[in-house]
């Protein structure tokens, strides 16, 4: 079992040194009255190490964790995956320390029967068909026969990120002002190279793979609650989606929390990527708040550039170009980060993560995206097993 105190340098990686949170004090001069909560949702899959093939053990994993964490780890929708949910946190070090605690209680409870945690967007092999692929659940059985091979095909593991904006017309508003930015997460977060055994020439095939259901991608532009409740309502009688549990969108108002959920990201290789990524959106929340009370309005790309701008994150990651959506300009994706980073600077101040961020992306650029990870792990000796043993090591590090 994991110790309950966990280790201060939050996101240590075995081989890898990961700078996790930073103890150095920070300036503050933003404006907000106190940086607001955040969470983090991570989905991982379960893999046969030897063959590289997702395991379906899920259900036996999650019933001997339960006791320990009840109410913070769940099913998904496939008997290979599993989901962890964490509180809510102001500080980034009592959110590393507990998402370390649970990749590493569920990680040493998957290693006891046979199988590893790994933290990938999507599986090195999906598990042969007819091995119980579909999760025992209601709402997922009506979602398969609904879908068809939609919700067939190839399982996806995202990282979504939580971050409190009580009142419903802002949270709305914040989804406008963070929709050009949702690109940049996800070349930021992109893991996911591998599908079928093969490297499928993405940065993120989660994204490509995630996008064919129907209320999946980039959100519309809303002009108030209203209009999106309005066109929430127009769906749902539509029978596009059986529940608003289905609005899949990049970023989202929570319909069961008084947050805007950003789900633009593979789930992270370690945590320490998992909390760059809550500082970081939780900084872009800020920063959208501080705009939408001053009068400042969101800006409204072009529909078209937008959907280049995120298809192209999801081929190049963080190793090749992206779009800036409003001028449709092709940049080094760095570039886009560290517009990125500027544009947030302020925020990540007043809340204490500037030097937290600008580590973990020193640390970033030094040893590449969670994909080129992957990649460089298959190089060495063209083997599966190679990345998926890799995965697991950055997943939950294991004592040596």
């Amino acid at each position: 079992m994991v110790p309950t105190r966990v280790d201060p340098s939050c996101g240590a990686v075995a081989g890898i040194h990961d700078p996790g949170v930073s103890s150095k004090p920070v300036e503050r001069s933003f404006q907000l009255a106190e940086p607001p909560q955040v969470g983090v949702e991570e989905e991982f899959f379960l893999i046969d190490l030897e063959t590289g093939r997702a395991a379906p053990r899920a259900a036996a994993v999650l019933t001997e964790v339960e006791s320990r964490f009840a109410g913070l780890v769940q099913k998904e929708f496939s008997t290979s995956q599993v989901e962890v949910a964490s509180s809510p946190h102001v500080d980034l070090r009592s959110l590393c320390r507990e998402l370390e605690e649970l990749r590493g209680g569920l990680s040493d409870v998957a290693r006891s029967m046979g199988c590893e945690l790994v933290a990938s967007g999507s599986a090195l092999l999906e598990q042969p068909a007819g091995e119980g692929v579909l999760t025992d659940d209601p709402r997922y059985r009506r979602i398969a026969h609904e879908y068809g091979a939609v919700a067939r095909g190839e399982n996806c593991c995202g990282c979504h990120v939580h971050v409190e904006v009580p009142d419903r017309e802002e949270a709305v508003q914040v989804c406008n002002h963070l929709r050009p930015w949702l690109p940049v997460l996800q070349a930021l977060t992109a893991n996911s190279p591998f599908t079928g055994g093969t490297d499928s020439g993405y940065g993120s095939w989660r994204a490509m793979a995630f996008s064919r259901w129907p209320s999946a991608g980039m959100p519309p532009f809303f002009e108030s609650a209203a209009d999106y409740a309005a066109v929430v309502d127009s769906l749902l009688h539509s029978g596009v989606i059986l529940d608003q549990g289905m609005i899949y969108w990049l970023v989202r108002p929570s319909h069961h929390l008084p947050t805007v959920e950003i789900r633009a990201a593979d789930v992270c290789a370690t945590v320490g990527e998992a909390v760059l990524l809550a500082a970081v959106v939780r900084g872009l929340v800020m920063t959208a708040l501080r705009d939408i009370r001053a009068g400042v309005p969101a800006p409204r790309p072009a529909d078209t550039l937008l959907h280049a701008a995120y298809w192209r994150a999801a081929r190049d990651g963080l190793e090749g170009k992206g779009v800036e959506p409003v001028s449709g300009a092709l940049l080094p994706a760095w570039d886009l980060v560290d517009r990125l980073v500027d544009r947030i600077r302020p925020a990540l101040a007043e809340a204490g993560d500037l030097e937290t961020v600008l580590d973990r992306l020193a640390w970033l650029r030094r040893v590449g995206s969670g994909a080129a990870r992957q990649r460089a792990a298959y190089a060495r000796r063209h083997s599966l097993r190679d990345v998926g043993l890799a995965l697991s090591l950055q997943t939950a590090p294991h004592p040596v």
